[in-house]
């Protein structure tokens, strides 16, 4: 009988292996949609790949190369130079130098509270202080902006980590406060916000540069990125301002104001010839650069914002009129007795009774009931007309922020009373520098002319312009001697005199409007006119607000200081005098007439 042959054994590993060709599991059939479902998917997860692809590469590729690039590129701004502001003898008003920012990254700063409080102290600030400033942010935040370089060096000494310096420009004005309300300033951010500054925002700005770079985590620069674009530096302003006479006018009206116990005051210098602005100081002021505890007292140009009441300076043109319209000559006696007069039932008074007076002489001594007599020969719209002719109620086309219009009401709701008032300055109301500039027609022979604060740079000394008739030239030279001799003995306004030259001019005296009246004891006090009076070459107008020390007239209060800055400005204007210097006419003893108003 034949038999099998013994099987080997099998060791260990083989008895545990797997027939695969007999295995039941292998053997049963797999279902095709398996295999398709998982090449599809295979498929699927490779055509999400390259869409998702094509999407970052080509679609979203600028999105992405955006947000790449805001990671670790800046956009540097390279500051443009603030033009400067210049006088009419290219003396600076106002211009930019360099001055360094410290600013801060909080989250990377390093130091203890000892060295923190070292920062503070660098810095003029509290610890308190510098602490709120690094909680703002924690990326960025300004420390100080256009420090001191002293202060900087100080800073950077203390090489505390995270603290950082970048080159800016701070305003610098030499003429500090004498000039503030014509240059006005800049805030932090190099824009203007009074003044010329202001005025001229667009011109002096310029237009600022960008650089590309990249930047490290720590804000170090470490490459540039695409190209550059340079700054554009801002355009120079030249003024018809002189700094000298400026600083002068506003030196005077300073004094004048503490002399006289005073609120406030302002003085307006205009070349008669050209209409430019010499000067134009108001006090109290202000330091530009230094804004800290300003106050809208010390910030009002009130030369150009303030209105009241112009009182007796209104009466030369009430008698210009007269005499232009052949109603009166110089000569013509006018009845004032007993020195007021009754007009539907309110009462126009003198200061005392003057009895008979040529036009003449209710110029010189400001007679009220004179004006009233010639200003009712008038019709309501005429006086209206010559009031408006001559800037009255009309914006002064200036191009500085503030000009202010005034008040005129139309003629057609006059009552006769307030026609007659406003032949002495009551019931309207304008600004210095609108009285000043109505003064042009007397000083350029009856012509009302242009104003300017500008004047191109390097142009050559100003020729007289014309400007729009009022009254004749014949009128005009006869009206100035009639303000020739206000200033005179007899006069309200002896102390306007000048030695060595001709003046004339007007003073005026008003009560303050204080709610629906007038104030008791508050006044204003002025005076504008004209030197030499033959050729008149400036008009200076000033006013002195709320007089406290005894006078409030303002022959007494504002005539000197006419007096000493038309001297001043036309020595430095190199006119030669018109009178003998010898008889030294300047005398503060005079007589002097009590102004009516």
């Amino acid at each position: 009988m034949n038999r099998k042959p013994a099987a080997k054994p099998r060791s260990a590993g083989s008895a545990r292996s797997v027939n695969y060709s007999t295995s039941p599991l292998l053997a049963t059939p797999t279902p095709p949609w398996r295999s398709k479902l998982l090449v599809a998917m295979v498929g699927l997860g490779f055509a999400v790949l390259l869409g998702r692809a094509v999407y970052v590469q080509i679609v979203a590729a600028p999105f992405f190369l955006k947000q790449g690039e805001i990671r670790y590129g800046h956009t540097l701004d390279l500051p443009a130079s603030r033009g400067r502001i210049v006088d009419r003898n290219g003396l600076i008003l106002a211009a930019s130098v360099p001055a360094p920012s410290i600013w801060a990254i909080p989250k990377d700063l390093e130091g203890d509270a000892a060295s923190r409080a070292r920062l503070a102290r660098a810095l003029d600030m509290t610890s308190a202080e510098l602490e709120n400033r690094l909680d703002d942010n924690p990326n960025f935040v300004w420390l100080r902006r256009q420090v001191d370089d002293a202060v900087a060096e100080k800073v950077k000494a203390l090489g505390i980590r995270g603290i950082h310096e970048v080159r800016e420009y701070k305003r610098k004005y030499p003429e500090g406060e004498a000039a503030a309300h014509v240059v006005g300033f800049t805030n932090v951010e190099d824009r203007g916000q009074e003044g010329i500054e202001l005025a001229f925002q667009k011109d002096l700005a310029g237009r600022n540069g960008t650089r590309r770079v990249i930047k490290d985590r720590l804000g170090r620069v470490v490459e540039d990125i695409g190209e550059s674009v340079a700054p554009i530096d801002g355009k120079d302003i030249g003024l018809a301002v002189d700094s000298k006479v400026q600083f002068f006018a506003y030196q005077k009206i300073r004094d004048a104001v503490a002399a006289n116990k005073a609120k406030a005051g302002s003085v307006v210098v205009l070349d008669a010839q050209t209409g430019e602005v010499l000067a134009l100081a108001n006090f109290p002021s202000y330091v530009p650069s230094d804004r800290k505890n300003l106050t809208g007292a010390q910030l009002r140009n009130r030369a150009l914002t303030d209105t009241f009441e112009p009182g007796s300076t209104m009466k030369p043109f009430v008698a210009a009129w007269a005499l232009e319209t052949g109603r009166v000559t110089p000569s013509t006696v006018i009845q004032t007795a007993p020195g007021k007069m009754t007009l539907t039932g309110s009462t126009i008074t003198d200061s005392h009774p003057h009895g008979n007076l040529t036009v003449s002489e209710v110029i010189q001594k400001s007679s009220n009931v004179g004006a009233v007599r010639m200003a009712m020969t008038f019709t309501p719209r005429e006086m209206w007309e010559l009031y408006s002719a001559v800037g009255f109620g009309q914006k002064p086309q200036l191009g500085f922020p503030g000009v202010v219009t005034g008040r005129l009401r139309p003629y057609k709701t006059w009552r006769p009373i307030e026609q007659a008032t406003m032949s002495y300055g009551y019931g309207l109301s304008a600004s210095l520098f609108q009285i000043a500039h109505a003064y042009t027609v007397f000083a350029h022979d009856g012509e009302l002319i242009p104003v300017t604060m500008t004047r191109p740079l390097g142009q050559a000394p100003g020729l007289p312009i014309s400007g729009v008739r009022v009254i004749s030239p014949k009128t005009a030279a006869t009206v100035r001697d009639m303000l020739h001799l206000v200033t005179l003995p007899g006069g309200t306004a002896p102390k306007a005199q000048v030695m060595g030259y001709s003046v004339g001019g007007k003073s005026g005296t008003a009560y303050k409007q204080e709610g629906t009246g007038y104030a008791e004891k508050k006044y204003r006090a002025w005076f504008v006119g004209m030197a030499p009076i033959s050729h008149p070459r400036i008009i200076v107008a000033v006013m002195v607000d709320e007089p406290t020390a005894g006078k409030w007239y303002g022959g007494d209060v504002a005539a000197p200081v006419f007096s000493e800055v038309v001297q001043q400005t036309l020595r430095m204007m190199g006119v030669q005098p018109d009178l003998d210097v010898k008889p030294q006419i300047v005398s503060r003893d005079v007589p002097v007439e009590t102004e009516s108003f």
